[in-house]
């Protein structure tokens, strides 16, 4: 079935975005900032990919899960959507990490304000 997996990704890509939207973990926060990054992430990933299919380490495979665009030799649509969920989500996972961070260092202020 042509498309189920750019539609798997695209439909991660949406959820992602309304768990980031929900909890403002990074667009809602820094909207220039996390564009930035992600659009660093994906054309720094899509340059690796390019280098690696240059050198023949990547190849792309064939399945019939793909629709069948091309951008480049080896290089499915798909993967370019694949890239940009990846530093998304990593964007995404940073601010769930620095908010837990965040969190613990005032919760052990309060306890020390206690103890004194």
């Amino acid at each position: 079935m042509p498309g189920i997996y750019l539609g798997a990704i695209v439909f991660s890509l949406v959820g992602m975005m309304l768990i980031d939207w929900k909890y403002s973990l990074a667009l809602r926060v820094a909207p220039w900032r996390t564009a930035l990054a992600v659009v660093a992430g994906t054309v720094f990933f899509l340059v690796w990919d390019l280098v690696g299919i240059v050198t023949g380490v990547f190849v792309k495979g064939e399945s019939p899960l793909f629709v069948g665009i091309v951008l480049a030799p080896h290089l499915p649509l798909e993967e370019v959507f694949f890239l940009l969920f990846l530093s998304y989500l990593a964007v995404v996972m940073f601010a769930v990490f620095e908010r837990r961070a965040a969190a613990r260092r005032s919760g052990a202020a309060a306890v020390e304000r206690r103890l004194e």
